[in-house]
């Protein structure tokens, strides 16, 4: 009887470099419109990483990088040491954590209301009036502000109503976070929320009605389908934003804050702006911002790999 020899599958299967020519000839229009985004990321985002290594030199414009004398770890063992270290680590952190627990949660909030107003237009005027303040210049947001709580702002007035004494907000440095996650969440609630109402349009409308039958309220359905339908997008948006914590938004800080209100007010950024802009400290910023990026990577990597243990969702 003759035996009949089957040839291995690793034999048969194409090899790497033909798979790829083929799905390259197969897509290549999509290819092609990666070029554009992989040429503005090597440019602006991979190129200038290069530049970090002035966080390990006493870097002068004179010398440039390579010129510039090798100092080690002394510009991060100065910033660890320092008065500020404490300060704007702990400023960071607070803003950063009051902006995950009432800035994160409005805008899942707010598609879900709109997802249960059924009157139409009423909710074509409710978004368009929540995206408008993302699309104002900050400049003209922080100008808003400021008027705002100035002394006879109609914000401050309004406190005054209340027992406030009138005196400008933004000189008091405990009520500056609570200005700031407040803003925060007016200017880009709107915005934020698109994103989960276009997750919330994907659920199947039979879970809802099959709900109804059996009895369960409004109240149930979000807990038990509209939460359930849109938790992968939250799982993901939440692991993006655990990867920025510590990246809060210093323009707005530094066009709201002053000296008085430094120790609440100062952040990572602020403080790197500071010390490589204006005191022309370039190394020691240069420190600074890179303690910052290595310590958000490792706060994505954890939420990434705790998000994929816990249920199943993560970036990779």
């Amino acid at each position: 009887m003759a035996v009949q020899t089957t040839e291995p599958a690793a034999a048969r299967r194409p090899s790497f470099s033909s798979r790829v020519v083929r799905d390259f000839l197969l897509n290549k229009y999509l290819y092609l419109m990666m070029v554009p985004v992989i040429v503005y990321y090597v440019i602006f985002h991979y190129t200038p990483m290069y530049g970090a290594i002035i966080a390990f030199k006493d870097y002068t414009p004179m010398k440039g990088i390579t010129g510039s004398p090798w100092v080690g770890l002394d510009n991060f063992k100065d910033f660890f040491s320092s008065y500020y270290f404490w300060r704007i680590l702990k400023n960071t952190l607070v803003i950063s954590l009051y902006s995950l627990c009432f800035e994160f949660p409005a805008p899942i909030i707010l598609a879900i209301l709109i997802n249960e107003v059924r009157n139409a237009a009423f909710k074509r005027v409710v978004q368009s009036i929540t995206y408008m303040p993302y699309f104002i210049s900050m400049i003209v947001i922080c100008g808003m502000i400021k008027d705002f709580t100035n002394s006879g702002g109609i914000i401050n007035s309004m406190f005054a109503l209340f027992g406030g004494d009138g005196q400008a907000m933004l000189q008091k440095p405990e009520m500056f976070r609570g200005i700031y996650i407040v803003s925060e969440i007016w200017q880009k609630i709107g915005w934020e929320s698109i994103i989960y109402i276009a997750a919330l349009m994907s659920i199947d409308q039979e879970q809802y009605e099959a709900a109804r039958m059996d009895g369960a309220g409004r109240w149930k359905q979000i807990l038990h389908i509209t939460l359930p339908g849109i938790m992968p997008t939250i799982t993901i948006l939440f692991i993006l934003r655990m990867g920025n914590l510590l990246n809060v938004g210093f323009e707005k800080i530094i066009l709201l804050y002053n000296p008085v209100t430094y120790d609440t007010a100062d952040v990572i950024n602020t403080f790197v702006y500071r010390k490589g802009l204006l005191e022309f400290g370039w190394s020691y910023s240069a420190a600074v911002g890179l303690f910052n990026s290595v310590f958000n990577l490792i706060l994505l990597i954890s939420a990434n790999w705790i998000s994929r243990k816990v249920n199943e969702n993560s970036l990779w």
